[in-house]
Parts: structure tokens; sequence; C-alpha cells
């Protein structure tokens, strides 16, 4: 292991030969990465269309399913860093289709996310800030549920289709033409799945989309708290974002986005080279953590703490 720069300068910590090492792109890992999910997804969502009435096999394949889907999140989030794959046509389309998915917009999301970056922690800055943080346990159970999710994805792809962008400075104005039109043509998507849903009428569209995405929600809002949820407001990238060690299908299903604070201090690195940069840089870092429940306990357990 080579010698570590100052932590005064977090950013330095690597060499710029380790950087360039890690920095590394590839189309290759990106599919294997891609196809996996998808497989993984294929299966599962087979078994819940097909096994219908067979409950044991059945509710865990739903549960599965809706996770596969709900963590394409994952895609749409490295491949907006155009990191996925070395091909930016291909980050482009596939964060797209993953988008659509999972129910995000990788057109807008990727200004969004831009800013979360820049202004991690810094309130008045950090788009996500702006959304619930819990505080207490009625707080938590509600982010856990999945409906503030619901609810600000219907807010938000209304505002983006209508094209009000006011309260949104992470978009820039020359960008609101295709982030409105990229929207319309993901919730035209959606209605043409309805609409066949309508004309065939079956209920495709809540069965095999609206329903696994509500039951893999709340998977997915259990991992995704864990990541600045009680870390240390401010731009320090060493203490305001946290890594959780967690098991392979998670690392597998989440495009390794629990190596986090690794990612946040070097959003440049690839997904498929997080586990390489964890063991130059976990010394470093002020939270890594065993485990999602160990997380998630210690989040509920300030609640008490504030109250008391």
């Amino acid at each position: 292991m080579t010698a570590k720069a100052s932590v005064s300068d977090p950013r330095q910590i690597l060499s710029a030969a380790e950087l360039t090492r890690l920095n590394q792109r590839s189309d290759a890992k990106g599919w294997l990465q891609l196809v996996s999910h998808l497989s993984i997804m294929a299966v599962s969502g087979g078994l819940w269309a097909t096994q219908w009435g067979h409950w044991p096999l059945a509710l865990p394949a739903l549960v599965i399913y809706g996770f596969s889907l709900a963590s394409m999140f994952a895609a749409v989030h490295e491949c907006v860093h155009r990191s996925a794959f070395a091909s930016e046509a291909t980050n482009k389309t596939v964060g797209w289709v993953a988008g659509l998915l999972s129910g995000y917009n990788s057109t807008f999301y990727r200004r969004y996310h831009k800013w979360h970056h820049r202004y991690t922690k810094l309130h008045g800055k950090d788009p996500e800030l702006e959304d619930l943080i819990p505080t207490t346990l009625a707080d938590y159970l509600w982010v856990m549920s999945g409906m503030p999710w619901w609810i600000g994805k219907v807010q938000g792809h209304w505002q983006l289709a209508t094209g009000q962008f006011e309260d949104m400075p992470y978009v820039p104005e020359a960008a609101y033409r295709d982030v409105q039109r990229s929207t319309w043509l993901q919730l035209g998507v959606y209605g043409g799945a309805i609409a066949l849903s309508l004309i065939f009428r079956q209920p495709w569209f809540l069965l095999y989309w609206v329903l696994p995405l509500a039951v893999g929600q709340p998977i997915l809002r259990f991992i995704l708290i864990a990541e600045h949820t009680g870390c240390a407001d401010g731009e320090d990238p060493l203490t305001n974002t946290r890594t959780t060690l967690t098991i392979w299908p998670i690392k597998l299903l989440m495009w390794n986005m629990p190596f986090h604070a690794e990612h946040h201090l070097y959003p440049s690195i690839p997904f498929h080279q997080l586990p390489r940069a964890h063991v130059e840089l976990a010394p470093h870092f002020q939270n890594v953590v065993p485990g999602y429940v160990a997380v998630n306990r210690s989040i509920i357990a300030r609640f008490g703490q504030a109250a008391s």
C-alpha cells in the first residue's frame, strides 16, 4: 500500500497514478453487471408471474423482483456519473431505461445528483436534504414505507412535465426542454403500459410494476438512509458519508453503492473498482459500519437520545 497524503486534503489521499488506475471504465464489466441484474429480475419476475397461488415460492419471488426493480436506481446513479460503461451513449441509454424501470428520470436526476455531490450535507444547497430526514420513529416508519417517495415522484414528474423548474436551481435553463421531453417520453411509456392493461383487461401494470416496486421501495429506503443520515453536516467527505459493509447480493443489485464514502470522495471511480478503492481508503473514513441493520438501529437510537 502506498503512503497516504495528509487527510487535511482528503481528495489527495490517492496518488495520481492510483486514481488513474482506479478510474478505468469498462463496457464489458458494465454489461456483465447489467445482464446479471436483469437476469435476477427476469427469473424472479417470471416466478412471480407463473407461480400465482403457490405463495411459499411466489412471495419470495415478488420481494426479489420488487427489489431488483427498485434497485435499478443504482444503475441510474452509475450511468448519470457516466461511469457504468466506457461509452457515453451507452451510459445515457441504459440510465434512461433503468430510470424507466425504477421510477426515476435520468435526464433530470443527473442535474439533481450533480448538486448533491457538489454540496453534500450543506443545508440550503444539497437537494437531498429537502427530503424528509426522520427525527422520530413515526417519521422513520413513514420514510421506510416508501410513500414519501411515491408522492415525491408523482409531484416531481408533474413539475418536470409541465416545465415548473422555478424551485430547481440545479437544472440549468438550457436543459429545461431536454428534461421536459425526457419526462414526456417516460410518462408516455407508462401511459402505453396502462393502456395495454386496460385494452386486454389485465392488471399487468399493477401486478408487474406498481405492486413489485411498492414492495421493493422499503428495502431500498432501508439501504439508502444509511448513506448520509446521522453523519456529520458540512463538506468534509471523510465524515459526511457512510460506507456500509454488507452481503454480496446487496452489493450486486446496488452496483456497489454501499461503498458510498469511497464514491463521494472520488466520484470518478466506476462501480466495479469501488471494492479496490475501499481497501485503500477505509482507514480514513469516520463512518464504516458493518451492516444495514446496525445503521438503522443507530439511527433509531438517536431519536430517543434527542427526546431525552
